[in-house]
């Protein structure tokens, strides 16, 4: 049940259930709503899991209304470098709903309910570069970070809460990412000097530009 309520003095929305199913069911209700009025991203048929406060999960929801509710995500991203220190980086394909074009990690996407934060990183590995994980090297956490920022999603009145971990590795020596689904426009290896200066000038994704910052220690 959706009750429109105030706390604090603030008016707003409460989804009412007690059990996972129910707020699940509840959420996919108004998912439907959001789609059939134009206010959904994307329809993909792919479950994200909804955390509380405590980021105890407490449903699913559709993938194409996070940012219309302001639901949090989970991310991961992948920095692939090459033996001599250059770093691969992915343009992402110029038909994709967000950041049509702009520069990327060498990997990234979303972690669905599904998923657990390495099965979503050796899936998109594959499935944005072509590459398996156990053909890495060094492969480790370089850190985690939340972002949180207005979205275009919903005709601008969307919100991004989104975990984000970041893994590194090296790209052995002789091979090179290719794209498997699609989603990338094409891949390029950068010097960090040159790839500080893209980030300086909003060359990358707001997402990849934390990311790779955090990696190159600016």
């Amino acid at each position: 049940m959706l009750l429109k309520i105030e706390q604090n003095g603030v008016q707003g929305w409460q989804l009412q259930g007690h059990a996972q199913g129910d707020l699940t069911n509840s959420l996919a209700h108004l998912a439907q709503i959001l789609r059939d009025v134009g206010l959904a991203a994307v329809w993909r048929d792919e479950q994200l899991a909804v955390p509380d406060a405590q980021d105890r999960v407490v449903a699913t929801v559709e993938r194409a209304v996070v940012r219309a509710l302001g639901i949090t995500t989970c991310a991961v991203h992948l920095v692939g470098a090459a033996p001599d220190g250059r770093v691969w980086v992915q343009q992402r394909a110029f038909n994709k709903p967000n950041d049509p074009g702009l520069w990327d990690t060498l990997v990234g996407g979303m972690v669905s309910a599904a998923d657990t934060i390495a099965t979503a990183l050796e899936r998109e590995t594959w499935e944005e570069a072509g590459l398996r994980r156990p053909t890495l090297d060094r492969l480790y956490l370089g850190g985690q970070l939340t972002t949180r920022r207005p979205s275009t999603d919903s005709g601008g009145a969307g919100y991004v809460v989104e975990h984000i971990h970041w893994y590194a590795c090296t790209v052995p020596a002789g091979m090179e990412p290719v794209n498997q689904d699609g989603e990338v426009a094409g891949f390029a290896l950068l010097a960090p000097a040159a790839l500080a200066q893209q980030l300086e000038a909003g060359a990358f994704t707001d997402d990849a530009t934390l990311i790779m910052a955090d990696y190159l220690g600016l």
